[in-house]
């Protein structure tokens, strides 16, 4: 619901003396007071929103600066004033007058025409005004919006996958020859362009190594039960020593700790993938040139054809029944956690999505493939990435509501909400894993960065497309 303009002022000066008196700064919030109590007469509605809108940014910055951080000055109080200007009315451009060279015919009305009032004789005729612009709503851009950018080629999705494949069966018989008593399993490519769930652009593939552990000799050891109480994380516990003594399984040269170490076989596959395979050979074969990323811990291929780019993730992965069947993956960890492993939610998260939409007919995977596609178009949003919108829709798809074609616009609108309110709190649980807070790793200021740009979105959704 829009609010007066009198109400805008109102807001404005009430934020603007509690803002004022928070700093003891009583000179500088008379004076902004006085402004936006005024501007209205000298501005117009238009310009004292802009006017207020700049004052209250610049009053912030100036918080920021000077003042020291109360435990009641949180930036949610400021996002909340700032979202009752979202629905500020915007004029429209008065179209520029006619150049003095130009002569003005007056318009002599018609005889028989009945005379009109004042204000119509100003307009223009309708053969001389230029044909209007056709107004989309919120729900036909989105739509417009996911054939043109969300939508990936069949025939790009199929070579992907033919590339994927194809790499896979490479990498399986260099793993067999280079490292023949080391059991891996079988090397299965997969990921969101598999399930459905990739937007834009087929640019991106998991490619999972599976490790064969002896079930008897291995356990697993929640992250929050080890010395870096990591809840993202597991540990991978060698077991019976007293009866199966270290060298007795395979993989006991990665042990550190009595723990298998994800860090110590990382760097023994990144120096491998990096500087013993044959990759200008496998890419002549497969029509294609294929880079390992040297400069990245993770272990990654950059992957050019002359239709598409693709990065390839190889991923060494633990399934593990006793986590839930969750993947736990080697992952280059800091700190204390650097040799525990690191807990894969997308499986399950996927497998839940396409549940909920299969028992309804709903829209939640539209909505993700959505919602990644403008974060990867905005610059402003780009610190928010798959897993954050993930956990958003899976909140949002839970809930009883009409999830049609026909709402998908007001669920978007409400995603953005959700997203707004977990950066005013600086808090997105993990949907299968509530103890872990996905926006733990951002600072205040990208969270504040963050959180204006997806105001200035919901003041404007079109603006996003």
């Amino acid at each position: 619901v829009g609010l007066s303009p009198n109400l805008d002022m109102q807001t404005m000066a009430e934020f603007s003396q509690k803002r004022g008196k928070r700093r003891g700064d009583e000179g500088l919030g008379s004076v902004v007071d006085f402004l936006l109590a005024n501007a209205r007469l000298v501005l117009g509605v238009g310009g004292a929103a802009v006017l207020g809108i700049a004052t209250l940014a610049v009053k912030r910055f100036i918080d920021r600066a000077t003042s020291p951080r109360d435990e009641d000055d949180t930036k949610g109080d400021s996002w909340k004033e700032l979202s009752l200007l979202k629905s500020t009315p915007h004029l429209q451009p008065r179209p520029p007058p006619a150049a003095p060279s130009q002569p003005v015919l007056p318009l002599i009305p018609s005889p028989s025409a009945p005379e009109e009032p004042a204000e119509t004789d100003l307009q223009v005729t309708p053969e001389l005004s230029s044909p209007a612009p056709l107004c989309l709503t919120l729900q036909e851009r989105l739509l417009a919006f996911e054939r043109d950018r969300v939508t990936i080629p069949a025939a790009q999705v199929a070579l992907a996958k033919q590339l994927a494949g194809d790499i896979a069966l490479e990498l399986q018989a260099y793993f067999r020859s280079k490292f023949p008593e080391l059991p891996f399993g079988v090397l299965v490519p997969g990921g969101p362009l598999y399930d459905g769930l990739q937007a834009g652009a087929a640019d991106h593939v998991r490619l999972l190594v599976p490790l064969v552990l002896e079930p008897s000799l291995w356990s697993l050891v929640p992250g929050v039960d080890t010395v870096a109480r990591d809840p993202r994380c597991w540990a991978v516990r060698r077991t019976q020593l007293e009866f199966c003594p270290r060298g007795s399984s395979p993989w006991d040269r990665f042990l550190v700790g009595g723990y298998l170490s994800s860090r110590v076989l990382l760097e023994l596959l990144h120096k491998a993938l990096a500087a013993s395979v044959n990759w200008p050979a496998i890419g002549s074969l497969l029509g294609c040139l294929i880079l390992p990323n040297v400069a990245s811990e993770e272990l990654l291929l950059e992957v050019r054809h002359e239709r598409l780019e693709l990065t390839v993730a190889v991923l060494v992965a633990v399934p593990g029944a006793e986590a839930d069947d969750h993947l736990l993956l080697a992952w280059p960890l800091e700190g204390l956690a650097g040799n525990l492993w690191l807990q894969d939610l997308y499986p399950v998260e996927a497998a839940r999505l396409r549940a909920l939409d299969d028992s309804d007919a709903g829209t939640r995977r539209r909505l993700l493939l959505l919602l990644c596609a403008v974060c990867r178009g905005c610059p402003a949003l780009g610190q928010l990435g798959r897993a954050h919108l993930t956990q958003v829709v899976l909140r949002l798809g839970e809930d009883n509501v009409d999830w049609t074609e026909e709402a998908l616009g007001e669920r978007f609108l409400q995603a953005l909400e959700l997203l707004i309110g977990s950066l005013e709190q600086a808090s997105l649980p993990c949907h299968f894993n509530p103890s872990v807070n996905l926006l733990s790793s951002l600072r205040e200021e990208e969270i504040d960065d963050l959180g204006y740009a997806l105001y200035s979105g919901l003041q404007e959704p079109e603006g996003l497309l």
